[in-house]
């Protein structure tokens, strides 16, 4: 079923009090109902996820401490794109931030978007193959535990307690099936 984008009447951007742009967005539906929709505006370029293939059956991912939480959470390397960078850049310098790798190739396999109903956030997911290694100082404040993981047993880790993102789980089933048809 294919439907008609609803026609935008209105924006309205305001600070919400928390350091946010919300945008205030008056639509008509296609059936003529109206309504107020409110969306949290990106702060910035957006965010890279990277899938770092150590080979080809091997993604290497890091434990950090998710505040969120207050655990450690096993997940992909992840960050934002810094101003002038593409999302190439953005993974590499991530991932010899957080992993201590670099990679000869490297390419954006599709976006992800975090809570598309009200939140315009996209994060790029970043395959990187032909790795070597390369730190570079990051932000964190104490230094990551790499863990290299099975492709074949993705089962296993979404299952697990430590491993709940969703922009990671997602993006590690979906670099799965890419490199199943990509090679």
């Amino acid at each position: 079923m294919s439907q008609r984008l609803p026609i935008v009447h209105a924006r309205h951007q305001r600070d919400d009090g928390r350091g946010r742009i919300v945008e205030d967005v008056d639509l008509e539906f296609g059936n003529g109902e109206r309504r107020i929709f409110h969306r949290v505006l990106a702060p910035g370029p957006g965010a890279v996820a990277v899938v770092p293939m150590l080979d080809d059956e091997t993604v290497l991912l890091v434990r950090e401490y998710a505040a969120g939480v207050h655990r450690y959470e096993l997940g992909l390397v992840k960050g934002r794109i810094d101003d002038g960078e593409t999302a190439e850049e953005a993974a590499n310098r991530e991932l010899m931030e957080e992993a201590g790798y670099g990679a000869h190739r490297i390419e954006v396999m599709r976006m992800l978007s975090l809570a598309p109903t009200y939140m315009e956030h996209q994060t790029a997911l970043v395959l990187a193959r032909d790795l070597y290694p390369a730190k570079l100082q990051g932000d964190e404040p104490e230094e990551l535990e790499v863990v290299p993981w099975k492709l074949a047993d993705l089962g296993e880790l979404a299952l697990r307690d430590d491993s709940s993102e969703g922009r990671s789980l997602a993006g590690l089933f979906i670099a799965r099936e890419w490199l199943a048809k990509h090679g």
